[in-house]
């Protein structure tokens, strides 16, 4: 990985470990990060490794968006930059901010170092994209409103009391403990966790409107840049008939 990089894709086996390496941002996802996570969940999604494991560079896991080089969130987020139906685990520590909250929200599961810490201040600073909505599918909708209006930190254990953490562990232990569960998974039938994580995914979470927005941008940016479109352009020009290849 060069120095410019700042999402790193190791892959060991069957598994692939995500990393944000901004460690002296404190792993806010900038412009650069979203387009990098977005390229990595398509490759996880395309290649051999049959897990993820999402964490950050340091002891913070992210700080949420760069506010100083705002990214289209979205991008950076499993399952909306790229269809994933394969696991994701998230191995948090320290603070999750506002959007990174939402990388979480978007793994299927997760394992929180004890001073991993929730916090969503949107609604103190005067905005929000909108894809948060979600949780409230994934949290009792009192804890969700609670956690989204507030912005009370939430910790590791409260948490897991209400379902948004699977395990929480000692500090320094998070990624090693997510890495045993992706070993674990790995060793399973790819097909049956690919169909339960599509009909729960598709058919059991509701979806907010940004995040279906997001999902109807990603689907037509595939179409905008298509070779087909630039074939049919060029056939309009030279007045012939287009000979598209669906790519």
């Amino acid at each position: 990985m060069s120095q410019a990089e700042v999402v790193e894709y190791a892959a060991r086996g069957d598994i692939a470990l995500i990393t944000i390496r901004r460690p002296e941002k404190r792993n806010a996802i900038n412009a650069r990060v979203a387009l990098d996570l977005q390229a990595a969940w398509a490759r996880f999604e395309a290649g051999a490794e049959r897990v993820a494991v999402l964490t950050g560079e340091g002891p913070t896991f992210s700080s949420g968006a760069d506010v100083s080089d705002p990214p289209e969130l979205w991008r950076a987020m499993p399952g909306i930059a790229a269809r994933v139906e394969k696991p994701v685990i998230a191995a948090t520590s320290g603070y999750v901010i506002g959007g990174a909250i939402v990388l979480v929200q978007f793994c299927d599961l997760c394992v929180a170092a004890e001073s991993t810490q929730f916090v969503y201040p949107e609604a103190r600073l005067g905005f929000t994209g909108g894809m948060i909505a979600g949780i409230a599918a994934r949290l009792p909708h009192k804890i969700a409103m609670e956690l989204l209006m507030l912005g009370h930190p939430m910790s590791a254990r409260r948490a897991y009391e209400v379902g948004f953490v699977n395990k929480v562990v000692p500090d320094g232990q998070q990624v090693e403990a997510a890495l045993e569960w992706a070993d674990e998974l790995a060793g399973y039938a790819p097909l049956v966790l690919r169909t339960l994580k599509r009909f729960v995914t598709d058919y059991v979470l509701p979806k907010g409107p940004s995040e279906l927005m997001a999902i109807a941008t990603r689907d037509l940016e595939v179409v905008r840049n298509s070779e087909d479109i630039a074939e049919g352009r060029a056939a309009w020009h030279e007045k012939r008939r287009a000979r598209f290849k669906g790519r």
